[in-house]
């Protein structure tokens, strides 16, 4: 127990993905990233189109992106005698991001065996609705765009042991999303948080906007 009771709770962040007819599948980073870095791109009307009205008018939500790099390490595993980590280092924590990517085999098998019987049109597999959660007040679905590993450690038979692994993400909004999909009112549900919160900033000072 820790000497300071009411010291605050450390969360992990996490990826959730949720495959189709599957429970979601919860990944928690072994340590969180120390910086988490976001871009918001405005959607307005693009310039020369539509009237001088227009200028002003957001066409949806902002394109956000967000990266984050997340250290694997085998260390503490290993000196407790951990079999797996011992016998494969950290190639299942690695296979297990890296598939969010892939599409899955079975889905693969499938397309193919439709290809085989003539069917004119097979529409690729779809991956997983992903989240991510990095706190209770942001749970976003999201899109795995970049994804880089770098392995810093190996043991004797080359099984990585310490990694650095960056992901690039592209949140999902209402502008991506049908109105019926899970991550739709997921995204909602993260905007008026969002406008909760805004309300909740301190007062600006004089500013002169009266004289304006």
């Amino acid at each position: 127990m820790t000497t300071f009771p009411n010291s605050p709770q450390l969360l992990k962040g996490a990826l959730v993905a949720y495959w189709t007819g599957d429970s979601p599948q919860v990944i928690s980073f072994q340590y969180n990233p120390e910086s988490l870095s976001r871009s918001l791109e405005a959607q307005t009307a693009a310039e020369g189109d539509g009237a001088q009205s227009e200028a002003l008018r957001l066409t949806g939500a902002p394109v956000e992106t967000i990266k984050v790099e997340a250290v694997l390490d085998a260390t503490d595993a290993l000196e407790e005698g951990d079999a797996t980590a011992a016998s494969v280092g950290l190639h299942p924590q690695l296979a297990l991001l890296e598939l969010l990517i892939y599409p899955t085999s079975s889905s693969v098998v499938a397309n193919n065996v439709l290809l085989a019987l003539g069917t004119i049109e097979v529409l690729p597999p779809q991956g997983p609705l992903l989240l991510f959660v990095w706190g209770p007040k942001r749970v976003l679905p999201v899109r795995l765009t970049e994804f880089s590993v770098t392995e810093e450690l190996h043991d004797s038979q080359l099984n990585p042991v310490r990694a650095k692994v960056s992901l690039g993400m592209r949140v999902l909004s209402y502008n991506d999303l049908p109105r019926d999909h899970r991550g739709y009112s997921l995204f909602l549900d993260h905007q008026t948080t969002k406008e909760a919160l805004a309300r909740q900033a301190p007062a600006a000072g004089q500013t002169g906007v009266d004289d304006l």
